[in-house]
């Protein structure tokens, strides 16, 4: 799988754009200054849905958590639907509500941001209607240990069982994460990480 890299917040946009094994500088020829639509994914633990809260609110614009139009959908938590239904049938339920939020988003004026799953753009489909949809796909990057930190003492993430399989799925998950238009470090304070998204200059800013 080729990896599209992702543009790292703190890099200037002149840097080299030579091969490297961490997210990269990539060129957005063709496309708008500003986006729309962006999705924020990154593993478990980094911060998605909270930083999607804020940075909607400083945006005054919609703010959407895929996981929780799914468990509204189902009427379910997301472990209750792992345990009951299984890990399939999330997933179809996962891309169903995706391709729900995307469409929505077409069809109605104004920026919005939403927060993906986890796993959402593991699944190569999702990935693919997400780029279809011409949103921006920003990687919210946290150092492992800190995200075992965050993790640890949590009971609504399924796939979290031991240290081990923690590391375990984060690097089989990384690469697609790298796939991302940019990448952002999630290791600070929430407002921090919606500081260094707005530094990034991909979306409008709401007068003060």
């Amino acid at each position: 799988m080729s990896a599209r890299g992702a543009r790292d917040a703190r890099a200037n946009a002149s840097n080299s754009m030579a091969d490297a094994p961490r997210p990269r500088s990539i060129p957005m020829t063709h496309a708008p200054r500003y986006r729309s639509l962006v999705c924020l994914t990154g593993f478990m633990g980094s911060g998605k849905s909270t930083t999607g809260r804020l940075l909607a609110r400083q945006l005054a614009c919609l703010h959407i958590d895929l996981d929780k139009r799914i468990t509204d959908a189902a009427g379910l938590a997301v472990t209750e639907i792992f345990e009951r239904l299984g890990e399939q049938e999330f997933r179809r339920m996962e891309q169903e509500q995706l391709e729900r939020v995307l469409a929505e988003s077409a069809e109605l004026p104004g920026p919005r941001i939403v927060s993906l799953g986890a796993g959402t753009i593991v699944q190569g489909q999702n990935l693919a209607l997400v780029r279809e949809s011409g949103a921006l796909l920003i990687w919210l990057d946290c150092p492992m240990d800190e995200l075992l930190q965050r993790c640890a003492q949590a009971t609504d993430r399924p796939l979290f069982r031991d240290e081990a399989s923690f590391r375990r799925l984060y690097e089989e998950r990384r690469p697609w994460y790298e796939q991302a238009d940019y990448r952002v470090d999630s290791n600070a304070e929430p407002a921090r990480v919606v500081e260094q998204i707005l530094a990034l200059g991909i979306l409008p800013r709401v007068p003060a």
